[in-house]
């Protein structure tokens, strides 16, 4: 019985060692590579956190030379942020901040640079749009029109394009193009939500261009009505 028992033993582990010569390195490897992916994975979490955490400080400090009005502060910090965590969403809350800060300190040029630096590098469409917007309104200021228009030509997320259209409307009747003018702030007005408070502005723009709102909103009516089956 014994004897019979170390056979069947001896032929499992002769088929143990079979398998492993076989397949031995393939599991191996596989074993190694999961490894390595798990510690790739836990190590790329860990550097995030790490950037986040760094950039959230400098970000902190920009914040602090903002409430003091302190630009040299402001630029150091933002210049900082665009070295080492550009990819990050404090760098760009950083940018417009400090576009922000320096516009109001009468640094008009460094403001656009900031607004620029975001329009350009930044990550989040949302982001984008906010410094295509605001850039486009600090070049119009000094009537460079078609580097404004330029900026608002960009393609921008879906809840921006009223905005986008008030401003270039802005721009046209800056350089006394009323058709054009009026065409935009239609388009704004139009996509405006009717309980939408910036909609009432661009209803006084659109009076100041001999537009009267109300023919929109008829207009509108009256297409709705003509699709309805």
């Amino acid at each position: 019985m014994a004897t019979h028992l170390d056979l069947e033993e001896q032929e499992q582990l002769d088929q143990l060692k079979h398998f492993w010569n076989t397949y031995g390195t393939l599991i191996t490897w596989v074993v190694v590579l999961a490894a390595g992916a798990f510690l790739a994975w836990t190590g790329w979490q860990y550097w995030q956190r790490e950037q986040a955490a760094r950039a959230s400080a400098l970000y902190d400090e920009l914040e602090r030379g903002a409430q003091a009005g302190d630009t040299a502060r402001v630029e150091r910090a933002l210049a900082d942020m665009k070295s080492k965590f550009a990819g990050t969403a404090y760098a760009q809350q950083g940018g417009l901040l400090a576009a922000r800060v320096l516009y109001e300190k009468g640094n008009a040029e460094a403001s656009r640079t900031a607004l620029a630096w975001v329009a350009e590098h930044g990550t989040d469409a949302g982001y984008q749009a906010v410094a295509r917007l605001r850039l486009a309104g600090e070049l119009l200021e000094t009537k460079s029109y078609d580097e404004a228009l330029k900026q608002l030509s960009a393609g921008m997320p879906k809840e921006f394009e009223a905005l986008a259209a008030d401003r270039r409307g802005d721009i046209y009747m800056r350089q006394g193009k009323r058709e054009e003018a009026k065409a935009e702030y239609r388009k704004a007005w139009a996509a405006f939500d009717p309980g939408n408070e910036y909609r009432r502005l661009v209803e006084i723009k659109l009076n100041a261009v001999g537009v009267d709102p109300k023919s929109l909103a008829s207009a509108g009516t009256a297409s709705s009505a003509k699709n309805t089956p």
